[in-house]
């Protein structure tokens, strides 16, 4: 059985809180990013008339 001292948990946290961190982070940039692009289209769809004349 391998036996693990205390850097290896501690280096396994810091992996994983990494992670999370960066997962959140890629959620709430997708988020933003998926709003802006309604928003444009929006913006889009309401000006529809002037574009095609």
């Amino acid at each position: 059985m391998i036996k693990y001292d205390e850097s290896t948990y501690k280096t396994v946290k810091n992996a994983g809180t990494t992670n999370i961190a960066i997962g959140a982070v890629s959620i709430v940039l997708g988020v933003t990013l998926g709003v802006l692009s309604i928003v444009s289209g929006s913006k889009l769809l309401a000006k529809k008339k002037n574009l095609i004349d």
